[in-house]
């Protein structure tokens, strides 16, 4: 193939991508909120269905622990992600949010937060009683990326939510992102309600319920 050629293969390919998984809306938000004016819809999501089995980890797992993480493994975790990642994950301990997360060995695979009695997000404030909680944050470790680490984290954090009597466990789940709400419905997420949050350039926040679900 000539290099004129390939090179518009690859525009092509990259562009089929982007329509293939639901991409363009979300860059266009991107965009302009870069521009100061950031419009997102989102879904308040109900998560923790009874019905769902344990999912299988791709590759083998014989060092693999859940177990709650403590603020030193919350400090390694954040260091060992690097500077281009934007939360203080030390805080939301000291704050009293539980870190659960997955061992291999020592090695760290992968966390996520459970956040109670409230969470405020884009200038809304969610208020929960005591048997809800959210779930926020996740993250995985490049070295495990592509093994279905994130919904067998997810299931082993619902069991730690009933653990605690947390019975109702929520999430938000981008509008625009189609990633997102496939692995969802993969753990038979239910969408409860639908907003539009407004941020005008970092000042005016205003958050819009555009439907109910449930």
């Amino acid at each position: 193939m000539e290099k004129g050629n390939n090179k518009k293969f690859y525009r092509l390919h990259w562009l089929w991508n982007i329509i293939r998984h639901g991409l363009i809306f979300q860059g266009i938000r991107n965009k302009l909120a870069l521009l100061g004016v950031d419009f997102m819809p989102y879904f308040w999501t109900l998560e923790g269905d009874d019905t769902i089995l344990c999912p299988e980890v791709k590759g083998d797992t014989p060092g693999f622990s859940i177990t709650h993480f403590s603020e030193e493994d919350v400090k390694n975790a954040q260091s060992l992600i690097g500077g281009s990642y934007d939360k203080d994950l030390s805080s939301y301990i000291k704050e009293g949010q539980i870190c659960v997360g997955i061992k291999d060995s020592e090695a760290i695979v992968a966390f996520m937060f459970i956040k109670r009695d409230f969470y405020l997000f884009r200038g809304k404030t969610f208020k929960f009683d005591r048997h809800e909680a959210y779930l926020h944050s996740m993250y995985t470790f490049e070295a495990y990326r592509g093994r279905r680490i994130a919904p067998y984290l997810r299931y082993h954090c619902y069991q730690v939510c009933k653990e605690l009597n947390l019975t109702r466990v929520y999430s938000i789940s981008e509008y625009f992102n189609k990633s997102s709400k496939k692995f969802k419905k993969k753990l038979k997420a239910k969408h409860t309600k639908l907003y539009l949050s407004i941020v005008l350039f970092k000042r005016y926040k205003k958050t819009i319920l555009l439907k109910r679900y449930v």
